[in-house]
């Protein structure tokens, strides 16, 4: 079966680390999973990714922002997501749609119905059978964090991240059955727990995303 696992979170909240986690224990069982990221995953996506990330000589707009993340997606969905589904594999990914909402509409203050509608474009419509939210207050994210050198995103005032911290709550209030929010102070083993108790629930269902 296939199915279609997100993981979001704020800076420092851990996020990449529960998805490798995850990722690794589903290999270890012989369950074919692949694991990607956002932005990237595909020559166009870390081309533009690096653009989005580390540009310094040149200001994004918001909307340009929206839009080159939604480039990098969409070739994301068409090249590897829906082919891996369709292939009956495990997606993880590391960041998607949802980063957006909550970084170019909660962050950024875009209009939000411009930004779900972009989104939609660019994926068709997929939406992830599980979204992980890896949760904690800003200030502890950046303090496990403790980058020297930071990305655009990362550069952004404490008032932004609280705002993002806040769009994704108010986004996993309204789809329950969807997100699964996790206490990210707690110990990775503890956090891997609980993912996995979610997770082998999904397994044992057959359907997935449908793909």
């Amino acid at each position: 079966m296939s199915l279609f696992i997100t993981f979001e979170g704020g800076e420092g909240s851990g996020k990449t680390v529960q998805a490798r986690a995850l990722h690794h224990r589903l290999a270890r069982l012989n369950i074919p999973v692949v694991i990607l990221h956002e932005p990237g995953g595909t020559p166009l996506g870390n081309r533009i990714a690096r653009t989005l990330k580390w540009a310094r000589e040149v200001d994004i707009s918001p909307l340009s922002e929206l839009l080159l993340f939604n480039a990098s997606r969409a070739q994301l969905v068409d090249e590897v997501i829906h082919p891996e589904l369709a292939s009956g594999k495990i997606v993880i990914c590391d960041r998607y749609t949802d980063s957006t909402v909550v970084y170019q509409g909660y962050g950024r203050g875009l209009d939000m119905e411009v930004v779900w509608k972009i989104n939609a474009t660019a994926t068709g419509g997929l939406v992830p059978d599980l979204t992980v939210l890896l949760d904690m207050p800003v200030e502890g994210g950046f303090a496990r964090k403790g980058v020297s050198v930071r990305d655009r995103f990362e550069q952004e005032d404490m008032s932004f991240h609280r705002r993002v911290r806040e769009g994704y709550l108010k986004l996993a209030k309204a789809e329950p059955g969807r997100w699964l929010v996790v206490d990210a102070a707690q110990s990775r083993k503890k956090i891997a727990g609980i993912i996995w108790e979610r997770v082998s629930r999904l397994l044992g269902n057959a359907g997935g995303s449908g793909v």
